[in-house]
């Protein structure tokens, strides 16, 4: 028995003016064959895949495909599009025959002209091996479904958790969705619903002692664990795609029971539209974040229970921004910060600079709105180059298990108390993982700002004693709805008021 496995991996922010191209997949670290098979064995959904696969007592030849990874930014070029659809479907091609494809996609991938890339390639895929042999994806919970995927894929495999920590864990219950398909006769059939909703990441935490996320969380868990389930998820969508078909997605799969499916994904669905507002956070404008943590400095305050964390959920690198705003380091300028202030910027130009002048020199430099030109503004700064280092580290918790980092060369610029981790390419920008490449120890800091919505609270929620939600000016604000879309299906959520709504799920099967 031969299962082919395969990934492609990027969440596309239509807001942030920067493309994506070839050169960030092939930076980041294309794999084929077996050596992807040998170097993703313990890493993310590929790794979950493989330790089941080689579980299983049938012991299937596992076939590496091709590993495609890019961080998150801006919309891929037509060219990049046609470059990543060749690569998988020719990996397929030339690995065939198999009995199966097992892929790990993440969902929220849009390139020109093609504002369903894991669609389109599904499909594509699809066509290349017929409709009876089996396709089961994983996807991030963020992810945009769509019709085109649900038919591409005979099952579809959702992150449970934001923070996302269960992407091993994602890989395994794909590889026993198909291993029921494969070996138990399972025949799925698949139940989905598009909600005319959209709704902030802010509050999509999953690992709350309580609300809505969390009551999802572990009703979709219970569903996956019940006879005749093979899936169950609820993808919330990441908010910064201006695209068509745009919204919440509850997907059902089960073992020949259309009735079932449909039952069960009509109640998620209008459960969800019900309390829809409960997913809208507390937000803090960006002075006022800065105003409260500075008011709350306590030089004798314990380092356990000292740390105030701001979310910059607008220039999130792992929502697509950027990562180069300035609008918190401002701030925290204009204050003293005993313990310290820790924030992070992608600068390449500023990093060569510090390289040039050397550790320890005094450097004049502008600071940010050079890579986000819609929203951000530079900031002009006299710092100290503090140190010089590789941004290398391997990322466990929220997105990663055991995932392999390098934002390359990099510096810590320190002006005052507030030290600025710069780095060369975009990254993980709320990682503890990064702060201590550069020297640092995030969890001493009086205050951090982490480039994140929500995610970030898996690493600092245990050891802050404060956790504020920003908002600033950015390409992955939390009031998305304030800014303008064009291509969005209208009436949607919250960008317009909408009354009574019923969910109609659509019912697929390959029978």
């Amino acid at each position: 028995m031969r299962i082919a496995i395969g990934q492609l991996w990027q969440e596309t922010n239509t807001l942030n003016p920067l493309p994506t191209t070839r050169a960030d997949f092939e930076q980041f670290g294309v794999l084929r064959g077996d050596e992807m098979v040998e170097q993703m064995a313990e890493t993310n959904e590929l790794g979950g895949f493989i330790e089941s696969l080689r579980a299983w007592p049938e012991q299937p030849e596992i076939v590496g495909l091709v590993r495609l990874p890019a961080w998150p930014s801006g919309t891929a070029t037509a060219e990049t599009f046609a470059w990543l659809q060749d690569e998988m479907v020719t990996a397929v091609r030339e690995a065939l025959p198999v009995e199966a494809l097992l892929l790990a996609l993440h969902g929220a991938m849009t390139a020109e002209g093609h504002p369903d890339v894991e669609g389109e390639i599904l499909a594509a895929l699809r066509e290349l091996v017929g409709p009876k042999l089996p396709i089961v994806a994983t996807l991030d919970l963020h992810a945009n479904v769509t019709e085109a995927m649900v038919r591409g894929a005979d099952v579809l495999v959702t992150f449970h958790t934001a923070p996302h920590i269960d992407v091993i864990e994602t890989g395994r219950r794909g590889a026993r969705a198909l291993r029921r398909i494969l070996i138990e006769g399972a025949r799925p059939v698949t139940a989905y619903q598009k909600i005319p909703a959209v709704v902030p990441a802010e509050k999509a935490n999953t690992q709350a002692a309580a609300g809505m996320s969390r009551e999802f969380k572990d009703r979709l868990i219970a569903l996956e664990a019940a006879p005749g389930v093979l899936a169950a998820g609820l993808c919330t969508v990441q908010p910064w795609l201006d695209i068509p078909e745009f919204g919440t997605t509850v997907t059902i799969v089960t073992d020949d029971d259309a009735e079932r499916a449909e039952e069960i994904c009509r109640e998620l669905s209008d459960e969800f539209w019900r309390r829809r507002r409960e997913y809208l956070p507390e937000l803090v404008p960006f002075e006022e974040s800065v105003q409260q943590a500075a008011a709350l400095g306590d030089v004798t305050t314990p380092a356990e229970k000292r740390l105030i964390v701001l979310g910059d959920g607008a220039d999130a690198t792992t929502s697509g921004a950027p990562g180069d705003s300035i609008w918190l380091l401002g701030e925290l300028l204009k204050h003293r910060w005993p313990n310290g202030a820790l924030v992070t910027l992608v600068a390449p130009e500023i990093v060569a600079i510090a390289k040039n002048a050397g550790q320890e020199a005094s450097v004049e430099v502008d600071l940010g709105g050079r890579r986000d030109t819609r929203f951000a503004r530079p900031i002009h700064v006299t710092a100290t180059v503090e140190r010089l280092f590789e941004a290398e580290f391997v990322l466990s918790g929220h997105l990663a298990h055991k995932l392999a980092i390098d934002m390359g060369p990099s510096a810590v610029l320190r002006v005052g108390d507030v030290r600025i981790v710069v780095t060369s390419r975009s990254g993980p920008h709320f990682a503890p993982e990064l702060f201590r490449a550069a020297g640092l120890d995030p969890l001493a800091a009086d205050v951090l700002v982490a480039k994140s919505p929500c995610g970030f609270r898996a690493a600092y929620e245990p050891h802050a004693r404060l956790i504020l939600h920003t908002t600033a000016p950015g390409c992955a604000p939390p009031d998305f709805w304030k800014y303008e879309y064009r291509n969005i299906p209208r009436p949607l959520w919250p960008w317009d008021e909408m009354g009574e709504w019923r969910a109609e799920p659509v019912i697929v099967s390959r029978k």
